[in-house]
């Protein structure tokens, strides 16, 4: 049986997206993409179909990581359901995640930086209004989260 992990910010063009894309390819190469389902959703609705942020998928590029193929979604009623872990990039977003999830699903929502080694920060800030230098840091941030999370996942 597949793990199944969402990631969650607000518009699903920035951070999530990125998180999808770097934990989908740390799973390939290590073999255990079978194993796992990854996917990413926005809070919000600002952005659906949309591919991730031009300077994502650019500063994603710059590190290997292919984003071109994902579009932007708005998280739904049966992420709850289908999901085993809903990780939201920052506390905002955790919290609208828990206004809208039914209590029994509550216990697969935190944050995706719980699974951080290397940083002290516990929230994915969000590079949308800034510069190139706040995706690289998004993706710093993600790369050693994305490491804790699938050394945290069961193996068969």
């Amino acid at each position: 049986m597949k793990t199944r992990v969402l990631f969650v910010c607000m518009g699903n063009i920035c951070r999530s997206p990125t998180a999808e894309g770097v934990v989908r390819t740390l799973l390939d190469r290590a073999g255990l993409l079978p194993e796992v389902e990854i996917d990413s959703a926005g809070t919000h609705d600002y952005h659906i179909g949309k591919p991730p942020d031009e300077r994502a998928r650019t500063a994603a590029a710059g590190r290997g990581y292919d984003l071109s193929a994902l579009r932007a979604r708005r998280v739904s009623e049966f992420d709850f359901v289908r999901f085993d872990r809903i990780l939201a990039m920052d506390r905002d977003n955790l919290d609208l995640l828990r206004q809208a999830c039914p209590a029994e699903h509550r216990h697969k929502l935190g944050l995706f930086l719980e699974y951080s080694r290397k940083f002290g920060e516990r929230e994915v800030p969000d590079p949308y209004y800034g510069g190139a230098e706040g995706f690289e840091r998004v993706l710093d941030l993600v790369e050693d989260a994305a490491s804790g999370l699938i050394d945290s996942l069961p193996r068969k």
